[in-house]
């Protein structure tokens, strides 16, 4: 049996964002300041637009269909990662160790890639694990709206828009779906959360006390 769409989507739609931002976002905070700003003024304008009515305007202009949709989820993804990314770029750029590295003569390469990295991919994760629901939610919506994936690719939206038709006759199809619909992000949600537990620093300090 094929996995359901919203769960089979979110798997490359957050990986190609997460690693398309963790890349910009590092370009953004390690790089030099009009390069910033230019990327600073597009996470801006991207993120202004309203969510659903940014997904829609893709689906209009490229039809609805799986590859949309992580399209979708793609653009809509990568300003929130980068912006996270870079945050935390610059936050390390200026701490002890990069500058004994660059005292050092290391190419920047060398701190990017065994400096900066490691330290921006844990709360990169933890983001990721939580935005998994909002990329269900919206598969799932688009889907009822029947602009998301077509059939015979299973998706809890078709499923909730087939059991709406047939509520007075069949209102188990909607149990059906809406059942795992609501689990699903109840799951994922409860693993950002212990991914943020047992990741953050600050947090395991405090539990230390």
């Amino acid at each position: 049996m094929r996995a359901a769409a919203p769960l089979a989507l979110a798997r490359p739609a957050t990986g190609v964002a997460a690693i398309c931002g963790l890349l910009v976002g590092v370009v953004a905070g390690f790089g030099p300041r009009w390069l910033d700003s230019i990327l600073g003024l597009l996470f801006d304008s991207v993120s202004s637009l309203p969510m659903i009515m940014f997904a829609l305007a893709v689906i209009t202009v490229l039809g609805p269909g799986t590859a949309t949709l992580i399209l979708v989820i793609v653009l809509i993804s990568i300003p929130g990662y980068a912006r996270l990314i870079r945050a935390r770029t610059l936050t390390l750029k200026n701490s002890d160790f990069v500058m004994a590295e660059r005292s050092l003569g290391a190419s920047p390469a060398r701190i990017i890639l065994v400096h900066l990295l490691p330290n921006v991919v844990g709360p990169l994760v933890i983001v990721l694990s939580m935005d998994i629901p909002v990329v269900i939610m919206l598969e799932a919506g688009l889907s009822y709206l029947n602009l998301g994936v077509r059939p015979p690719t299973a998706s809890w939206g078709n499923i909730l828009y087939d059991g709406y038709t047939a509520l007075r006759s069949t209102p188990t199809l909607v149990i059906s779906a809406g059942a795992p619909l609501v689990l699903a992000t109840l799951g994922f949600t409860f693993l950002g959360e212990g991914l943020r537990d047992a990741l953050d620093p600050k947090l395991q300090l405090r539990s230390l006390r």
